[in-house]
């Protein structure tokens, strides 16, 4: 009877425990380009979700990049196809799709994703 009891609390315990780490690695990365690694970056002080998408995409490309060299495992964050949220300088925020970083455009703006600033 108490092997029977221990077993359904295993289970209850396994299927909490899996739902706990679904919803961590859903969260997934959010950079905010106002903490001290990024402010430098020349492509980045200016853009806004309302600025051009090539502008966009090359700053987004910047702050991967250093986002993978500040990384504890620079080869396996932000892997081609990833997304990763940016909040701009402003405020503003949008979903970025990681591309190669061999490839001259390394990430792009996901269409639909752009957000305002809130206030």
């Amino acid at each position: 009877m108490t092997h029977k009891r221990f077993a359904q609390k295993a289970k209850k315990g396994f299927w909490i425990l899996l739902f706990v780490a679904y919803a961590a690695l859903a969260a997934g990365v959010v950079i905010e380009t106002t903490r001290p690694e990024f402010r430098g970056l020349t492509q980045i002080s200016v853009i806004s979700v309302d600025s051009a998408e090539e502008a966009r995409s090359k700053g987004a490309g910047q702050v991967a990049a250093v986002y993978r060299a500040t990384s504890g495992v620079p080869f396996s964050s932000l892997p081609p196809g990833s997304t990763f949220k940016i909040v701009w300088p402003d405020g503003s925020s949008e979903t970025i799709v990681v591309g190669s970083p061999l490839s001259s455009i390394a990430a792009r703006p996901l269409k639909g994703t752009q957000q305002p600033p809130s206030e």
